[in-house]
């Protein structure tokens, strides 16, 4: 039988079914997505909780003309179903295909490129003073959800949208969950407002029986306005965007087709800046994500009929986690923050076993890191895990907040390099090229478990002033055997002479497998490995480039401002005359793939630098090549 999603091959296909029509829509939706999501990975749970939500914004908006712009932007699969897209969806998050957040570059439909949390009603505002500007009558629609609320920069965007009054839509997608649960006051905040869902449509009916009136009916409007202000701010409290200056709409059943496009239609009628408050089930609809919406969140592929999720194996995060609460249990000062991630960055034991040592401050990387800072300075050892893309966010309290004051915060750097299918907003590579421009700030990269136990046990129990650890996704190791960590000490993990290849973390591997083609053409090559990676020994450096005069540096990181161009300037410093190559990420959106298709790509396999190797030993005139 002929479903209806075969038909919607555009927003306006939306429009023409009826509400009875809209529902089966919905439930064709849910299938789809449990099918492809199943086979490709991604971001389940909160997509099947905005179904709803999102058909009706495309029933009652016209876009593109109108303009949506999602809050992180997982949340947009739906969105990308409904404007032409579900034909690609079984290249979502693949090389070559779909993004798997909103992508200018993909669709007129996408408005604005997202992927970090709390962005949303900066960009919708911006958008809506140039609509303005322009003397455009077009709706600007910013939607987010929950935990974007523990974010700093949508509050500063509230605070300008509520003073200027500028005419907006925003929808706070309320499921009571970002990655992991919310935490804190606004989340409890929102689960005590109620309202009458009908409200909004007697409203708007009363409001146009009076506007038909001339004079008479405008004064009688005002004035239940003002009688009705003054009751409701007596009789129940105001919510907090509100008193921002918002026309609050809510909480409705986000599950409620006719509610949502009640609410919708209502909001386009408004000349001001609007919330509507959707309540949502993350996971609706699909029973396994239902019953656990963070397993779902950003999953890999599984079993749609049983839930089953493919196991992954023993990764750096999990590892990591297991690392940090057996040194918790031996030394009491020790503390984990999370922003919002315990899940992802291995600390649900952690937070467990030492309750009152663990703390989530929701998603605000920035208060986080400025939280162990604090925590530094009381004496604690804070220790923060984020992502490598997060700890961006963080910027300025890294450097302002730790480094200046050299405080004792470790910092392991989770998905640091290439993370793959989630592409560009979530690409690790920057950090290590930040990090090592910080003063006091010591940056390690380890290529086994091992060493990062031995990594992890030396930043908390041995190491004073700012640290941090940065490791991979997944659990990829070294092939060669562990031969314990010091501290700024390199080791040496393949004798040769024809050419000196250093490397760290994951890199560590690319440099065995170039060794093993390089060895097939006669080219000796010796391996070093730089498990610090900031601030370098630079004895250990330019003994290297001197024993073989040929040296090829491989970093998972771009290379503007890797330790390859460090390591470049510790030579050119010190006068040692060698052929030099800089193997690193360049200095452009790294789009979504394998880690393997993105290393081709980007020049980073082994074929590649063993090209490059067999070149410079196939160049006599050093010149060309020289430091």
């Amino acid at each position: 039988m002929k479903k209806l999603l075969d038909n919607i091959q555009a927003p306006g296909d939306v429009k023409k079914l009826n509400t009875h029509e809209l529902k089966q829509l919905c439930d064709e939706i849910r299938s789809f997505l449990v099918e492809n999501v199943s086979s490709t990975g991604g971001h389940l749970a909160s997509n099947l909780g905005a179904v709803e939500l999102t058909v009706a914004l495309h029933k009652v908006f016209d876009f593109p003309s109108d303009t949506l712009i999602f809050d992180v932007g997982h949340q947009s699969y739906v969105h990308k179903i409904l404007t032409g897209r579900r034909d690609k969806f079984g290249s979502l998050r693949r090389f070559g295909g779909i993004s798997g957040f909103p992508k200018r570059s993909e669709s007129i439909y996408d408005a604005f490129d997202t992927g970090h949390s709390s962005t949303s009603v900066s960009a919708a505002l911006v958008m809506a003073r140039a609509r303005d500007l322009e003397g455009g009558k077009s709706n600007i629609i910013a939607l987010f959800g929950d935990g974007a609320l523990t974010g700093g920069e949508i509050y500063e965007a509230f605070n300008d949208a509520g003073h200027t009054k500028t005419p907006l839509i925003l929808i706070l997608n309320d499921n009571a969950m970002s990655i992991s649960k919310n935490v804190g006051a606004v989340s409890k905040h929102l689960r005590n407002i109620r309202i009458n869902r009908l409200y909004f449509l007697s409203k708007r009916r009363v409001s146009n029986f009076l506007d038909r009136i001339p004079v008479a009916g405008r004064l009688v409007r005002n004035a239940i306005e003002r009688i009705k202000t003054v009751v409701r701010r007596r009789v129940l409290p105001t919510t907090l965007f509100e008193d921002m200056g918002f026309k609050y709409i809510g909480p409705i059943n986000g599950h409620d087709l006719s509610s949502l496009t009640v609410c919708l239609e209502y909001a386009k009628t408004e000349k001001k800046p609007v919330l509507l408050h959707v309540k949502t089930v993350k996971g609706k609809g699909y029973a396994p994500a239902e019953k656990h919406p963070e397993c779902f969140h950003g999953v890999g592929k599984f079993d749609p009929q049983t839930g089953e999720i493919a196991d992954s194996g023993e990764s750096y995060s999990s590892r990591f986690g297991e690392k940090l609460t057996d040194i918790a249990s031996m030394n009491k000062k020790v503390a984990a923050i999370t922003c919002a991630m315990p899940e992802g960055t291995g600390l649900v034991g952690f937070s467990k076993k030492f309750r009152e040592r663990f703390f989530d401050v929701g998603i605000a990387e920035q208060h986080g890191v400025t939280f162990a800072a604090g925590m530094a300075a009381a004496g604690y050892i804070p220790v923060i895990p984020l992502y490598s893309t997060f700890l961006q966010r963080a910027y300025d309290q890294a450097l302002h907040d730790v480094c200046l004051q050299n405080l004792h915060v470790v910092f392991p750097v989770d998905r640091a390099g290439l993370v793959g299918a989630d592409g560009e907003t979530h690409q690790g590579v920057y950090d290590l090229s930040y990090l090592s421009g910080m003063p006091n700030m010591t940056v390690l990269s380890p290529s086994s478990f091992e060493q990062l136990d031995d990594m992890l046990e030396y930043a908390i129990n041995a190491h004073s002033g700012p640290i941090a650890i940065r490791y991979p996704r997944g659990g990829e190791q070294s092939p060669f055997e562990y031969g314990g960590f010091r501290i700024n000490q390199p080791y040496i993990r393949k004798t040769g002479h024809d050419a000196t290849i250093i490397a760290s973390g994951r890199m560590v591997i690319r440099a065995a497998e170039t060794e093993n083609i390089l060895k097939c053409h006669g080219i000796s090559v010796e391996i070093v490995e730089l498990p610090t990676v900031h601030p370098l020994n630079e004895a250990a450096v330019i003994a290297a480039a001197m024993k073989t005069g040929r040296v090829v540096t491989i970093e998972d990181n771009i290379r503007s401002g890797g330790f390859g161009e460090h390591i470049a300037a510790i030579l050119l410093e010190n006068g040692v005359k060698c052929s030099f190559k800089a193997f690193g990420f360049p200095l452009t959106p790294i789009v979504h793939g394998t880690v393997s298709e993105l290393d081709k790509k980007y020049g980073m396999d082994a074929e590649t630098i063993s090209a490059a190797i067999i070149k410079m030993m196939k160049d006599q005139q050093y010149g060309k090549n020289q430091t």
